[in-house]
């Protein structure tokens, strides 16, 4: 009787790949809008789009921003879908489809385990804290907003100030934090309110929700807060998120039927665009880098 051997038709060795060509990595630290808002233009320039989620501040322009993906949510920002990942496992397999944004609580030093960095980008606005010096962790580093200085803490800087927002830095830095609200119609930092106490938010509505001035929108340890003005919430935490005391729970649009509270704003779009505008200059200007990111497309090619 013939062997098996015998009776299998050849085929030839395939040489076993550790790694298949990828497209290349951009990690944002962040899920609020302007970080939702860059991630679309970073995947459709053709990177692979990882965004970690950092607690504070909490994310309010929910309607704009990819977070309630984290919760298992149906999210889209400008025809782009995101997903969860719970572990690195997942967010090594998702990234390397590149379909969708990968969202996930891990935190920056946990993704780098699942592979090299191409662009990393802190996208969390924290205004009033110290930004740490992400330099050594990508070949480009890309601060947004108060607090980042061009070869001290990144390789690009990216305003945001309301009226300056898209200015780009290749020396020097963004400007701090003033306190001043963008206006809204007729309305500045009072369609705002902050948290003037720490607790667990709890609240039944959610973005889009129509309300009007007086009407209680939700609580933190008994404590409820009301709505400023009448208008569309065109912001408001999550229910269930831990709040701390002095950051921003709600936000009102009193605009009418020119209220805006989903997809990406004037603002957002003129931020992502300068974002990945920076990177490609840095990469014409810089051939060592364009070598070090592998850039598969951009819009000057």
């Amino acid at each position: 009787m013939a062997s098996l051997e015998i009776l299998m038709p050849f085929r030839p060795r395939i040489p076993f790949r550790l790694s298949e060509p990828r497209a290349p990595q951009a990690v944002i630290l962040g899920l609020n809008e302007i970080a939702s808002a860059v991630a679309v233009a970073m995947h459709a320039t053709g990177y692979a789009v990882v965004m970690s989620n950092d607690p504070e501040p909490p994310v309010i322009r929910r309607g704009m921003a990819f977070f309630d993906a984290l919760y298992g949510d149906p999210v889209s920002v400008g025809g782009l879908t995101a997903v969860s990942a719970e572990n690195t496992l997942a967010v090594r397999a998702l990234a390397l489809e590149r379909q969708r944004v990968v969202v996930t609580d891990l935190d920056l030093m946990e993704i780098q385990t699942v592979g090299s960095i191409d662009v990393l980008i802190d996208a969390r606005m924290q205004k009033h804290r110290v930004t740490p010096d992400l330099r050594h962790l990508a070949p480009v580093t890309v601060g947004l907003g108060p607090g980042f200085t061009v070869g001290h803490n990144c390789d690009l800087a990216i305003e945001t100030k309301p009226g300056e927002e898209g200015r780009s830095f290749t020396s020097g830095g963004t400007k701090a934090a003033d306190g001043i609200s963008r206006r809204l119609g007729s309305l500045g930092r009072e369609r705002f309110v902050y948290a003037d106490a720490s607790g667990i938010w709890r609240t039944a509505l959610d973005v889009g929700a129509r309300v009007f001035k007086g009407f209680p929108v939700g609580m933190i340890e008994g404590r409820i807060f009301e709505a400023p003005c009448d208008g569309i919430l065109r912001g408001i935490a999550r229910d269930g998120v831990v709040i701390r005391s002095g950051v921003k729970l709600i936000e009102i649009d009193p605009r009418g039927r020119a209220a805006q509270w989903t997809g990406t704003d004037e603002r957002g779009t003129a931020i992502a665009e300068a974002t990945v505008t920076a990177i490609a200059r840095l990469r014409r200007e810089q051939p060592g880098v364009a070598a070090r990111l592998r850039l598969v497309k951009t819009d000057e090619t």
